[in-house]
Order: structure tokens, then C-alpha cells, then sequence
């Protein structure tokens, strides 16, 4: 697995938006951190039980059609314009620029999802492994205010939070340039970031000196890594839009 010179005994693992596999139809531009469809690398067949992070633009009046899912948590965090979905199990409705959904596929879900607005939508889609196979379907959708500090977007055992099949955590956080954000302490678990947009540098125990982290970006950290934050900074990736970080944080189990 590629590892950038500032990583200390192995700790953590760089994934540079770069090198993702990438996807093209004409209608979708999809980039995979992890290996997706014909893309294959067997360095890359996810994080744990963290297998798909695709983060895709789809053109107005396209999608996805009917196709089916097995036994697998499916969340989409909807980014920039909005989405249509429609489901087996009888959902239909819009999902809307930061709007999270989360599908637990069970034993078999049937759904599209297709653009049916007049400008390009982007999604990240992430698939995650669940705890145990064979659960019935089910289908939840939210509107998230995302602020300065980790909000949470999936979470075990919080009443106002969606939960999956699986006692993982996801966190959404927009950091104005210069604040500085812990990251949670984690013992058995493991943590990925997925920088969405802006810019950020990871400092701490774990790396000699800041890890420079952009638009695309992921950075998985191994179990035990400690004393570590994302501090939100000005810096020019390739590709990012926004001034203001956006990043999504993942504890994995």
C-alpha cells in the first residue's frame, strides 16, 4: 500500500485522491478509494468492514436504474444538488444536498437512483459491512445541519441519530480555516477521514510532521493511534472548491 514519508511505524495509511480508481460513463464521473466494480488492487479491498467510499457526480436527467443490493449498509451523503430514490420496499423521495440516507440492504433491496433535477449532483456513497446477514431491509432519511465540530451523521444508541447494522460512527465537520478538530479517542477501533472538499493537515502522535490532506483525500488510521487532530487550513489541493474544510470521519469496529 502506498505510504507517504511522513507516516510513523505504519500508523496510518494515505489514500491521495489521485491515485483513486476512477470511473467515467459519460453521465458519471466516479472516483473509488477502494476497489469497485472492474477496478480491482488487492491493497485496496477496503478499511475493515469500510469497503466502498465512491464519490460521484451524476449528470441532470441521468442515474442509476433498478439494481439490486445484498447484506450490506448503504449510506449516501448527498453533497451538492439533489437525488431521486426509489426502493422495493416502497420509499420514493428526493435526497437533497445535505440530506444522509442509509439503506441496510438485508436480504434484498431493489432501488434507483437517478438525477432528475437540471444540474450535475455529487454524492459520496459508502457501503459498510454489517454485523450480521440475513436482517429484513430497511430505509431511513435525514436532514443534517453540519457545524464547526464533528456532527454526528450515524451512531449507535443516540435516539437522534441514524444507526446501521454495524456499532460504527460517522462524523460530518466544516471547520472555518485555522480551528483545530480532535479526533475521538479510539482503542480497538480504527478511523478513516474522507476529505469532501477544502483543505486540512492531520497532526500529532502519529506522523512526523502534518499530513497535508485535500479534496478526494482519505487517511485511514490503524488501531491504537492517538492524540491526533484535523486543524482545517488555507492550502491549495488539486481540485478543491471551498475554502472551508469539509471533511467526513468514520470509527470502525
Amino acid at each position: 500500500m502506498n505510504e507517504p514519508a511522513s507516516i510513523s511505524d505504519s500508523a496510518l495509511v494515505l489514500r491521495p485522491a489521485g491515485e483513486r480508481f476512477h470511473s467515467e460513463r459519460g453521465w458519471l464521473n466516479s472516483w473509488h478509494s477502494f476497489s469497485f466494480a472492474g477496478h480491482h488492487h488487492p491493497d485496496w479491498m477496503g478499511f475493515g468492514p469500510l469497503q466502498v467510499i465512491n464519490d460521484d457526480v451524476i449528470a441532470a436527467g441521468q442515474g442509476f436504474g433498478m439494481h439490486p443490493h445484498r447484506d450490506m449498509e448503504i449510506i449516501t451523503v448527498m453533497v451538492e444538488g439533489q437525488l431521486n430514490h426509489r426502493d422495493s420496499i416502497g420509499h420514493s423521495g428526493v435526497i437533497h444536498a445535505g440530506d444522509v440516507q442509509r439503506m441496510s440492504a438485508g436480504t434484498g433491496i431493489v432501488h434507483s437512483e437517478v438525477n432528475e433535477g437540471d444540474v450535475p449532483c455529487r454524492l459520496l456513497q459508502i457501503w459498510i459491512e454489517p454485523d450480521e446477514l440475513g436482517l429484513s431491509p430497511s430505509y431511513e432519511q435525514r436532514q443534517i445541519a453540519i457545524g464547526t465540530d464533528w456532527t454526528p451523521l450515524i451512531a449507535p444508541d443516540q435516539p437522534e441519530v441514524m444507526a446501521i447494522a454495524r456499532p460504527v460512527m460517522i462524523w460530518r465537520a466544516q471547520p472555518p480555516v485555522g480551528a483545530e478538530l480532535a479526533l475521538p479517542a479510539f482503542g480497538d477501533e480504527s478511523a478513516w477521514i474522507q476529505m469532501i472538499d477544502g483543505n486540512a493537515e492531520l497532526t500529532g502522535e502519529a506522523a512526523n510532521a502534518p499530513i497535508q490532506l485535500g479534496r478526494g483525500d482519505g487517511l485511514g488510521l490503524l488501531k491504537g493511534t492517538t492524540n491526533c487532530s484535523l486543524r482545517s487550513s488555507s492550502g491549495s489541493s488539486s481540485g478543491s472548491t471551498n475554502d472551508r474544510c469539509d471533511a467526513l470521519l468514520f470509527l470502525l469496529s
